[in-house]
This record gives C-alpha cells, sequence and structure tokens, in this order.
C-alpha cells in the first residue's frame, strides 16, 4: 500500500520529540518466595518502516482534520451513552487541564509506532465489536463494527477481512452497509449462523431513524434494551434457536426465540437467565463446552458431558462476564452450577480492557475462538489525530478447565506461533523471596513470553489457611506482599528501574486448604504517555 500522507503534517525538528529509543529486551523475575523458574522468551520483528493507509476524518471540516495536537487540548471528548456506545476518554492517562504539566508531545513516527503488529485491525478509521466470525470454505472470515467514514464512533456498517490463518488478514470491500430503512442509522452487532445446506444466515440489529431496533422488542421491553443476536443452534424438535440481550428495570435479561426459517420468529415463555442489578445485557454469547473432551464443540451439541457457557457484556461497567451451568432445553433456561458467579457477577474473560467479545465454532480444527474488542485508552482527540481507533484481541481458543469443572482455560491460537523468530530459554532459575532476577535478551520489538513457576513445597506447608480475598485491582497491585505472593514478571522495564509494568501471580489460601491463584498486572509504574 502506498504511503501517500503522514499521520500527521510534518513538524520542524525543533516541535518534534526524540523517537523511543530501541530498548535492549528486559524482563526480570520478581516474587516474594522461593521459586524455580523456566522461562523461553521468543522473538518477534515488525519493520518500522511498513506504509500505512491515509488518515482519515470524520468530516471533511478543517477543524477535524489531522493534525498535530496542541497539548493545551489534550482533555478527554465524550460522544455519551446516548449514542450508542460508552463513554470514551481518558481522564488519568491524557487528559491536561488548565495549568496542568503538558501532555506528551505525539509525532508522526510515535503514532505511526502506535500501529499494532499482529491483533487485528483496519487499516484506517474506527472499529469496535467483532461480528460473526466463521470459518467457511477453507477461510476465516472476520466482520467488525466500523465507521467508513472517520476515527470515532458512527455511521455503523460491517467491515469484512478473511485469512488463512486467523494472524494475516486481506481486507475486503463492506458487507453490510446501511442501506435499508431498517438500518439507516447503523448496522449493528449480530452473528453468523452456517446451516447444514452450507448457506450461511447472519442475524444483526439495525438501528432506524428513530433509533428504535427493527425486529420489535415484546411488550414491557424498551425499544432500545433489545439487541445483539446470537448464533442459531438446534433444538431437538429440529428448529433454531437464538437469545437476545435485554433488561426489565435494572434486572440483564437474555429472551428466546425459535425460528424455522429465520424469516418468522416466536417468542419462547420465560427467560434463559435473568439476574437482577446487572443492567442491560448486551453482545450474548451461549455456546457448549465438553466436560471431558479437549476440543471445542459446535454451538448445536447438548448432552451429559456438556456444559453451557453463558456470557453477557454489560452496558453499566463495559466488562464481560460468563457463567457455566446446565442448559436446560424444554424449559428453555440456563442454570448456573454456582450463584455467586452467576450471569454478570461472576467471573470475567479478562479483567483488561476487553469488551462484546464473541466466540465461533472452528470446525476445521474443532475448537472454540473467542475475539474481543479492546478499546484502548486514548482520547476521541488522539484518535482522530491519528486516524484509527481499537484493536481485536489475539484470538483465543477456549475450553473448560478440566481440573475445576469451574472456570473457562484461555490460550492464544497455535498459529501465534508461526511469529516467532527465535528463541532465549532461561532454565531452573531459583528466585529467592524479594528478589529480583534479570534475563539477558536480545533486542526485540515484539516478545512471547512462556514462563513456568513451581512454589516451593516447604512455603505451601507453613502457610496457614484463612479467608483471604486478593483481587488485582485493589488489593495494593505488585507492592503488596504476601507469603505466597506476588510472583511474575516485570516488562516494559527501563534498565534503572525507574518504569515497569508487573505481570504477576498472587495464591491465597483457603480455610479448606485449597489455592487460589490471581494473574495480574500493574500498570502503577510505568507511564502511559511513551
Amino acid at each position: 500500500m502506498e504511503h501517500r500522507k503522514p499521520l500527521l503534517p510534518s513538524t520542524s525538528s525543533d516541535d518534534v520529540a526524540s523517537n523511543p529509543r530501541p530498548r535492549k529486551g528486559l524482563v526480570l523475575v520478581v516474587c516474594g518466595l522461593l521459586l524455580l523458574v523456566s522461562l523461553v522468551a521468543f522473538g518477534g520483528y515488525r519493520a518500522t518502516n511498513v506504509p500505512h493507509a491515509d488518515v482519515s476524518s470524520p468530516t471533511s471540516n478543517d477543524e477535524h482534520s489531522p493534525k498535530s495536537v496542541p497539548s493545551s487540548k489534550w482533555y478527554p471528548v465524550s460522544r455519551g451513552v446516548s449514542s450508542g456506545v460508552s463513554e470514551k476518554s481518558s481522564s488519568m492517562l491524557l487528559a491536561v487541564k488548565e495549568g496542568a504539566s503538558e501532555a506528551f508531545p505525539w509525532d508522526n513516527s510515535m503514532l505511526s509506532w502506535q500501529r499494532t503488529a499482529f491483533h487485528f485491525q483496519p487499516e484506517n478509521n474506527w472499529m469496535n465489536d467483532p461480528n460473526g466470525p466463521l470459518y467457511y470454505k477453507g477461510w476465516y472470515h472476520f466482520f467488525y463494527q466500523y465507521n467508513p467514514n472517520g476515527a470515532v464512533w458512527g455511521d455503523i456498517v460491517w467491515g469484512h477481512a478473511v485469512s488463512r490463518d486467523m494472524i494475516h488478514w486481506l481486507h475486503l470491500p463492506l458487507a453490510m452497509v446501511a442501506d435499508q430503512w431498517y438500518d439507516m442509522q447503523g448496522v449493528w452487532t449480530g452473528s453468523a449462523t452456517i446451516l447444514p445446506d452450507g448457506q450461511v444466515i447472519m442475524l444483526y440489529t439495525g438501528s432506524t431513524n428513530e433509533s428504535v431496533q427493527f425486529w420489535c422488542p415484546p411488550p414491557g421491553i424498551g425499544a432500545k434494551d433489545f439487541r445483539d443476536p446470537t448464533t442459531a443452534w438446534l433444538t431437538s424438535e429440529g428448529k433454531w434457536r437464538i437469545t437476545i440481550g435485554s433488561k426489565l428495570n435494572k434486572t440483564g435479561i437474555a429472551l428466546v426465540y425459535d425460528t424455522e426459517d429465520f424469516k418468522t420468529y416466536e417468542l419462547k415463555e420465560g427467560l434463559l437467565r435473568a439476574v437482577p442489578g446487572t443492567g442491560m445485557w448486551e453482545c450474548v454469547d451461549f455456546f457448549p463446552v465438553s466436560k471431558k473432551a479437549e476440543n471445542g464443540l459446535d454451538t448445536s451439541i447438548n448432552g451429559a458431558q456438556v456444559k453451557h457457557v453463558m456470557k453477557v457484556s454489560l452496558d453499566d461497567d463495559r466488562h464481560d462476564y460468563y457463567s457455566i451451568g446446565t442448559y436446560d432445553e424444554k424449559k428453555v433456561l440456563f442454570i448456573p452450577d454456582d450463584s455467586k458467579n452467576d450471569v454478570g457477577v461472576g467471573l470475567r474473560y479478562d479483567y483488561g480492557i476487553f469488551y462484546a467479545s464473541k466466540t465461533f465454532y472452528d470446525q476445521s480444527k474443532e475448537r472454540r475462538v473467542l475475539w474481543g474488542w479492546i478499546g484502548e485508552s486514548d482520547s476521541e482527540y488522539a484518535d482522530v489525530a491519528k486516524g484509527w481507533a481499537s484493536v481485536q484481541s489475539i484470538p483465543r481458543t477456549v475450553k473448560l478447565d478440566k481440573k475445576t469443572g469451574s472456570n473457562l482455560l484461555q490460550w492464544p491460537v497455535a498459529e501465534v506461533e508461526s511469529l516467532r523468530l527465535r528463541s532465549d530459554e532461561f532454565e531452573n532459575l531459583k528466585v529467592k523471596p524479594g528478589s529480583l532476577v534479570s534475563l539477558d535478551i536480545e533486542t526485540a520489538t515484539q516478545l512471547d513470553i512462556a514462563a513456568e513457576f513451581e512454589i516451593d513445597k516447604e512455603t505451601l506447608e507453613k502457610t496457614t489457611a484463612s479467608n483471604e480475598e486478593y483481587t488485582c485491582s485493589s488489593s495494593g497491585g505488585a507492592a503488596q506482599r504476601g507469603l505466597l505472593g506476588p510472583f511474575g514478571l516485570l516488562v516494559l522495564a527501563e534498565d534503572g528501574l525507574s518504569e515497569y509494568t508487573p505481570v504477576y501471580f498472587y495464591v491465597t489460601k483457603g480455610s479448606d486448604g485449597n489455592l487460589k491463584t490471581s494473574l495480574c498486572s500493574d500498570q502503577s509504574r510505568y507511564p502511559f504517555d511513551k
């Protein structure tokens, strides 16, 4: 692709900040107890002179055209929930108030450097929810919420790309555009279903000129509180069944419909699930996982050796939650195994920026694959300046944890390993309490780290059981010391350790003697303007 226009207009050398200096890979193992560590760091490479697409702006008005961003204007700009999306602001990271210190002076080189190497993103403009991913006739198809006219939310259509490996993508023309009365305000989120005869059915939320979704909700449901149909699954009666997210007051609910032809739909009595206090349920996902086998399952599979996963995206807090339980087809009911981990109140796929996730069954490799939208933390002003906003997570395989039966296991798809160019291996490293062990790794722009930690058995036996609860967000971060943590890695670390990001484990021992492990990251020691 020809590089015709810089990400920002060129500035004089006096105005340009120094490019981030190349850093030699620096990984440090940190812990509060005795550990035996084996670690492999796989180096990846991305050329820095890869050309980028032209920058698009929301309008042709000069006021909004890509330009250098004065530090005095680095403040949060919000669309608001009324626009159909959550507030996009970054008061902690990028906001600058009058009299405050200046924000980082972004330049063309720096904005170019922000482009990801392997996470999916369009060539430019705004992207959000993953839509209708599927494997079809030898290709992985990925659809996504996309604004073809700018780097902020609006004018939403379905973007489309295809790949052989979910890593390297070919961008195709728009898949669906707002060209009907029932979607003239946006082709919003939906799902794909492959029928036995090979037909592909796409169900989506169409926004009308009154900002009301087509396919009217049942009585008692708000016109805007009815969206995001799931992938359909077959019932024992041979009908197709879907569920749609909604709410009643502050109770999140999932409505269920049956259809034989995807043209007429029967609303089933009752609700698949309802949880008070969780608010609007968006982007519901419902799928089976095997209790015994390692492979994934087609969405229509049910039986004694199957558990079901119900995932919702909460519009109130913009996080994805899932619950594992039993699906009763006749009663049209999902029953969680653990009420403490009910839908919308318990387990999450990801504790970072991760929303509107969607899985699909990859029949070619018998696995279930998870996608999720990463909204980043730039302000809208910065998004307009750089000409793009948001990335998708690296696709992950998802399966039931056979050891616990109470949570899911996720791992990047195996295709990611094809990106590795070399490796540095470190085995049997002994890490004493309170120590840091520096690992000398060659310079790399991307690192894939695989690490195994073995906790000293004597320390485990001496640990007193308690009802201590540890949460990543409120337990003091990596600075909070305990007998069984934290331990892990310091990444993005400067040589003098003035800046670093801990990625760490913290283990607690319950009164029943069972161990519970939390995996966290602590971003308090790394400035985001670099």
